[in-house]
């Protein structure tokens, strides 16, 4: 049996795009070759690939269990084609997936796309929320990089600390512990009267950050060696979700206060002082040891870091702190 592995990166585009006319236009190719293309995928593995349900193109169970197969193939396809150590920008086509925590995302994920497509203006991200399940994991080659405050485990994944953020408390500004003195610049270092009392801050209502829900974080663990707590009415899958609430009554919520200045400064939310010491927050950005020496990879890494620098008002003294190798 002769075997056409172009069908190969047709189908990674297909299963990733889930629609006929946008995998045609990411390989640049017409609508009907990707529908003949897909045709003969469809042949050569005696599966429909993808079936419509309405308006919209759905997986089968064996394109599902096929796909993170296919990407891989694709991937290691590319990095044995590629240069080893330069990469035409101009001419670069690819789409990155992003696994990035929400507020990372608004606050770098901006300055990283202009300076990306200044570069090369065939690069597309696609930014993926932090799920509460690992249904995008860099070990199966479908995330190019993760960013976030948790530190990988597995010694496949390589991470470097590019900045460090704090907890600050955010309400609305007619809320009584903001002291009515925001005028919602959170760029002036707090903006209310100075700390909080303890006492006034664990009888507040609170809100937790959590995408799975949890209404407890660390912080609970911190009250608890002190023998308080605190009321926690409520918990939001995203820093946005979360401030969104605190403006719209009297709750409280801890955020990092670096990452989460666009939001806070979009919401007008009145920025207090946490009153107890809480370790700083990392930032680590992560990816997979098969990129090491991609260099397209390498590129994206590099304007990664230095967006999240920005977003965390690091330098470039900076220096980040590596596991493993590979950290260009």
């Amino acid at each position: 049996m002769q075997l056409d592995l172009n069908l190969l990166t047709a189908l990674d585009a297909l299963l990733e795009e889930g629609s006929v006319t946008d995998a045609a236009a990411r390989l640049h190719v017409s609508a009907p070759a990707m529908s003949r293309t897909l045709s003969r995928i469809r042949r050569a593995t005696g599966d429909e690939i993808l079936v419509r349900t309405g308006r919209t193109m759905t997986p089968t169970p064996r394109a599902l269990a096929l796909r993170a197969t296919v990407h891989e193939l694709v991937q290691q396809a590319r990095t044995v084609l590629s240069p080893d150590t330069e990469v035409d920008l101009t001419a670069l086509e690819r789409t990155f997936i992003l696994k990035w925590h929400d507020a990372l995302a608004a606050a770098a994920g901006p300055h990283l796309l202009r300076s990306l497509r200044a570069e090369a203006p065939g690069v597309r991200l696609r930014f993926l929320a932090e799920a509460s399940t690992d249904a995008h994991d860099p070990r199966r080659g479908d995330i190019d990089l993760e960013a976030g405050a948790g530190r990988p485990s597995s010694p496949e994944i390589r991470h470097e600390v590019v900045g460090h953020d704090r907890l600050v408390l955010a309400l609305r500004p007619t809320h009584p512990l903001c002291d009515g003195d925001s005028d919602g610049d959170s760029d002036s270092d707090e903006n209310g009267d100075g700390p909080l009392a303890l006492e006034e801050y664990v009888t507040a209502e609170h809100i937790t950050v959590s995408r799975r829900g949890r209404l407890r974080d660390p912080i609970d663990d911190v009250l608890e060696a002190r023998g308080l707590s605190r009321r926690v009415v409520a918990a939001a899958p995203t820093a946005a979700t979360a401030l969104q609430l605190a403006r719209l009554d009297d709750l409280v919520v801890a955020v990092p206060r670096l990452i989460s200045r666009p939001l806070l400064d979009g919401l007008g939310l009145c920025v207090r002082p946490l009153p107890l010491p809480m370790p700083d927050v990392p930032v680590h950005l992560a990816w997979h040891q098969r990129y090491d020496n991609d260099p397209a990879h390498t590129w994206l890494r590099r304007h990664a870091r230095a967006a999240l620098r920005h977003a965390c008002a690091a330098t470039d003294e900076v220096t980040p702190r590596l596991s493993g190798r590979g950290g260009s």
